[in-house]
């Protein structure tokens, strides 16, 4: 477990304005921060920092959370992840005691391994002339290559050149030799060299490509503790900011199109690594994107593959967010065509060729069917179920289903009869909060409190109302602040009630901190609140004390009501 005390001091250290403003960009507004909301589509923004709290909330969609908090949802970082991410940015080492025992660490050796071999394939690149050739066939430059970290492998097992103990076990685990019958050989040889690196830039693998004839044409790492290729993307890394810029992202099929593609001022251009594209990398980019285009050849080997890729973002569709697909002439690929036709006439196929993906879906399902007999239309409905029931996008799946209502002859609502079940629905955001909630004594003591959980020991308990719905939580969080070791600003307790029931309140009322001036006197607002709860309990308990008879009263209770009779 990550140490509370090293997360509070992270937080201390980093500011989310500059954590957000690096990847969306900011403008003051007041005493806070906004922008249009990274997590959902809109116009006017709602999305709101505050650099005094240290917190974000958006007042469209609900999105909350702290630096931490943003990494995680906007990056697609685990927690572990985002507190390294962040302590990288500010050079806070991060202690032994972080390493969490159920979630293995890759080993330092690993990505050693893997930068050392980088450094080696492009050393080697500069070093062969017969690789620089290619590259220079296919229109790449030395600036080009430079930023994609692209390499040689030689030919034979050079990588015995590289380390003094070949033998080493980090060498096979990130997947750079493999250990056959005839003993311990390179994996990559006599190909270019194409590293794949994480959101962080870190390398998790390689791609090779064949330089001469050769099979297989690509060859990617394999599956290791560092690379899974059901979601790493190939060029993420380096195309995030081009891809804000252009408010576009496409998907090619290999790494040469990607570095081809950039050569030629199309910077916004991706790859996924051997395999289909996969929910996660849809979900991944559509995160980056509001526009997602993939890209495939014209053939059927082209069209099969974009059906693919169709089925495999249906559930990570999000009304607002458009999925398109382009399919090239016949026997081009980016890279061939943006050589031979140039960047404007690329960029115009993204703006006028583009297939919607409802469109693609509606085309491919009556390919080839006869409509105008109940055993097409049968057959239409059969293959258009499973996928009417993936799509995440509840509006888009209901204008889908109606469109293929229409097309079997049948009302919308006639498919829920026949199996189909209505449109996916998605979580509604939550209702956008007011400004100002409503007046509550207790809320406005809760606010004190985040600002001021040192002050917690004061409150007894009793005096918290209890049937006043706020009166449970608030004794929980009064109990949980009064047993923490040191004070905490309102971002470090919103961490270290991550998971815990507290949670949701503590969100709640970061929101509710929002509209404070950064000079407001959090002691006097205490002090206020104390008096009102103190004072409330005194009349609930004088009037709980004065509907008991005398008799029944202890001698400390006749005391009790004497003094409270007389306050």
């Amino acid at each position: 477990m990550i140490p509370r005390d090293f997360i509070d001091t992270l937080l201390a250290r980093v500011d989310i304005i500059d954590v957000i403003d690096r990847r969306v960009p900011l403008k003051k507004a007041g005493q806070n921060y906004q922008a249009c909301c990274p997590f959902h589509s809109e116009k006017t923004p709602s999305f709101t920092v505050s650099p005094t709290k240290q917190f974000y909330h958006c007042f469209g969609c609900g999105a909350h959370g702290t630096a931490l908090g943003f990494l995680m949802e906007y990056e697609q970082m685990s927690f572990p992840d985002a507190v390294a991410a962040l302590a990288q940015d500010v050079g806070l080492p991060i202690p032994e005691s972080a390493q969490e025992p159920d979630r293995p660490r890759p080993p330092p050796a690993l990505w050693d391994a893997l930068e050392q071999a980088s450094q080696f394939y492009k050393q080697q690149l500069k070093q062969s002339p017969h690789a620089i050739d290619y590259l220079k066939r296919r229109g790449l430059t030395g600036i080009i290559a430079a930023r994609y970290g692209v390499g040689y492998a030689p030919d034979g097992s050079p990588l015995k050149q590289v380390f003094t103990d070949y033998a080493v076990d980090a060498l096979a685990a990130s997947g750079m030799v493999i250990d056959g019958d005839h003993g311990r050989y390179d994996r990559f040889r006599n190909r270019i060299m194409f590293p794949i690196k994480n959101v962080k830039g870190q390398i998790v693998g390689f791609g090779g490509r064949v330089l001469d004839q050769g099979e297989p044409k690509y060859l990617n790492s394999p599956e290791t503790p560092l690379f899974h290729k059901g979601s790493e993307i190939y060029g993420l890394f380096e195309a995030r900011a081009a891809i804000k810029a252009a408010g576009r992202v496409i998907v090619v099929e290999g790494y040469m199109d990607v570095v081809a593609l950039a050569q030629h001022g199309v910077e916004f251009a991706v790859a996924t690594l051997g395999t289909a594209t996969t929910p996660i990398h849809a979900r991944n980019l559509l995160r980056h994107s509001d526009r997602l285009i993939y890209a495939f050849d014209g053939d059927n080997a082209g069209r099969k593959a974009a059906w693919r890729a169709l089925e495999n973002s249906l559930e990570a569709l999000q009304d607002g967010k458009e999925v398109s697909f382009l399919f090239l002439p016949e026997g081009e690929d980016p890279d061939s065509y943006i050589r031979t036709h140039g960047q404007a006439a690329f960029l115009k196929l993204l703006d006028t060729d583009t297939l919607p993906l409802s469109a693609f879906l509606v085309r491919e399902l009556v390919r080839d069917r006869k409509l105008n007999s109940q055993e097409g239309q049968a057959a239409l409905l059969k293959a258009a179920k499973p996928l009417l029931e993936k799509i995440a996008a509840p509006l888009l799946a209901s204008l889908i289903q109606r469109q293929i209502a229409e097309l079997a002859h049948l009302q919308p609502g006639d498919l829920s009869q026949m199996g189909i079940k209505p449109a996916a629905t998605r979580r509604a955001p939550p209702q956008r909060p007011q400004r100002r909630v409503a007046p509550s004594y207790l809320r406005n003591l809760s606010h004190a409190l985040l600002m001021l959980p040192q002050r917690a020991a004061e409150i007894d308990d009793q005096w918290l109302e209890v049937d006043d719905p706020l009166g449970a939580p608030v004794r929980s969080l009064v109990d949980w602040l009064s047993k923490l070791d040191a004070p905490a600003s309102p971002a470090a307790l919103k961490e270290a009630a991550r998971g815990s029931e507290l949670e949701p309140l503590i969100d709640e009322l970061m929101t509710g901190l929002l509209d404070k001036s950064d000079d407001w006197n959090w002691n006097a607002h205490f002090e206020l609140a104390v008096e009102q709860v103190r004072e409330k309990w005194l009349l609930r308990r004088k009037q709980e004390l004065s509907s008991r008879s005398l008799s029944s009263l202890s001698e400390s209770e006749r005391n009790e009501l004497t003094k409270l009779a007389r306050s």
